[in-house]
């Protein structure tokens, strides 16, 4: 994998697949995911599902960060089953509309573990233009805004839903 800019939608999706692969092979312990509503994630892709599987073994973290999670449970049926499968290793929190997202980029996916960084971002999601890094400062810049904004969120995103 090697730092990259892109500017589709359809490069966005492509690194999105291809970095899960890539944390999945490198044996990166944590993955941090940001975006408003996920709806432009290919979530429930085989691939990324793939991908998520191989990655999800003995004490790896997935933390995802949102707005809402309506657009994800109606879109992604399979991503929503791939989340209760492996609820031991995803937690899910959203934000508060209100809270201002100064500095925010439209999508973020970070992924850290020993030697090994990965920061995917999207900043313009009108022109779909942004940057793949393997940098680790980039990385722990995200991951500093990552964690500041999910300090001021609660838990979403149940693995399941009790009906009565």
């Amino acid at each position: 994998m090697q730092a990259q800019a892109f500017a589709s939608r359809a490069d966005f999706q492509g690194l999105l697949v291809e970095a899960l692969s890539w944390a999945a092979e490198a044996g990166l312990r944590e993955l941090h995911a940001w975006d408003a509503s996920f709806v432009d994630w290919p979530l429930s892709d085989a691939r990324v599902l793939e991908a998520l599987t191989a990655w999800a073994g003995p004490g790896r973290q997935l933390h995802l960060l949102a707005l809402q999670y309506d657009d994800v449970v109606r879109r992604h049926p399979r991503f929503v089953r791939w989340r209760r499968d492996f609820a031991h290793c995803v937690t899910a929190r959203a934000v508060e509309p209100e809270l201002r997202l100064e500095a925010a980029p439209e999508s973020l996916l970070l992924g850290l573990g020993g030697d090994m960084s990965l920061s995917l971002k999207l900043f313009d999601r009108h022109l779909w233009r942004g940057e793949l890094s393997l940098d680790a400062a980039h990385r722990q810049r995200g991951l500093e805004w990552f964690d500041a904004l999910a300090q001021r969120s609660s838990d979403s995103f149940a693995p399941t839903t009790l009906g009565l």
